[in-house]
């Protein structure tokens, strides 16, 4: 018996519009979020994320022995993920995603600049609350339940404070990058299992990378400290200076900026091509409002 294709409906890919729309859509909503609801959200993202650490850190502890060097970083970057889809797939409020997410109301000029900064601060905040929190917890409970050794929170902290402020800087811009392109394909996404494929994919490549990331490396960075490893104030501050700037600029200008740019540049080359097609069928000679139109494609389509 022949089989009818039609039967089985095929999965339509977003287009570039149609997710810039929805980043759009839900980085106003976010925007609009009460102070307490970003501060809470914002601390439960600084927590969740914190449980990549914990588990690498145990992992750590547990191979570092027995395998070769290249299988722990691997196996250890494949956890470096598990934070991160907690906090993405359940809606936390994570800094590094809002580097991009939050910019692209602003760039369509469905919100002001005002609001960004103040969910960045109020985010950005709670999550280094939360990580600090947690960081000390991950400390005194694996080492109480002996399955994190201290040596286990020196490696992780120590690959990230010896490094020199530029490093930590241009390192930080390819985190962000990464982050800004996860929070768009996520958004491209149609099933929660791909989501969750791609905050594993991408995220575990921050973490073989070693790239730094503000808030994991929070984490890392004080864990280390907690377990007496070495690690002093003075490193964390400077870590976390240089990497929040190349996180921010990571995903507001590799990502925001140059996809914002990208889309609203196609959106008016397929308004043009319409209106010179319609054109055509009619008989009538191109019209001029094309481009007026197209210019107004998003600020027309979204609420004040």
């Amino acid at each position: 018996m022949k089989s009818d294709s039609s039967d089985f409906p095929r999965e339509t890919q977003k287009s570039y519009r149609e997710i810039l729309l929805g980043e759009i859509l839900q980085g106003e909503g976010e925007l609009k979020r009460s102070t307490g609801g970003l501060l809470l959200s914002g601390f439960s993202a600084g927590l969740d994320i914190g449980f990549s650490v914990f588990l690498m850190a145990v992992m750590f502890t547990l191979v570092q022995n027995q395998l070769p060097s290249a299988i722990v970083e691997i196996l250890v970057a494949n956890l470096y993920a598990v934070g991160f889809i907690f906090v993405v797939i359940g809606r936390s409020e994570l800094f590094t995603e809002h580097t991009t997410l939050a910019v692209f109301p602003v760039l369509a000029k469905q919100a002001k600049v005002t609001a960004l900064v103040r969910l960045w601060g109020l985010v950005y905040f709670s999550n280094l609350v939360g990580a600090t929190i947690f960081a000390l917890l991950a400390t005194l409970v694996g080492l109480g339940l002996e399955v994190a050794s201290p040596e286990a929170y020196g490696h992780l902290a120590q690959r990230l404070t010896n490094h020199s402020g530029a490093v930590l800087l241009l390192g930080g811009i390819l985190a962000g990058w990464l982050m800004g392109l996860l929070s768009w394909l996520v958004k491209a996404a149609t099933e929660t299992i791909s989501q969750i494929f791609i905050v594993w994919l991408v995220t575990s490549a921050i973490g073989l990378g070693h790239l730094p990331h503000c808030i994991v490396g929070t984490v890392e960075i004080l864990a280390g400290l907690f377990a007496a490893q070495g690690i002093t104030v003075g490193d964390f501050g400077r870590f976390l200076w240089w990497t929040t700037l190349g996180n921010a600029v990571g995903g507001v200008l590799f990502v925001a900026i140059i996809k914002f740019s990208h889309a609203v540049q196609s959106a008016k080359v397929a308004e043009e091509t319409e209106v010179e097609e319609t054109a055509r069928e009619l008989g009538l000679e191109k019209s001029e409002t094309g481009n007026a139109h197209a210019e107004k494609i998003f600020s027309n389509e979204h609420p004040d």
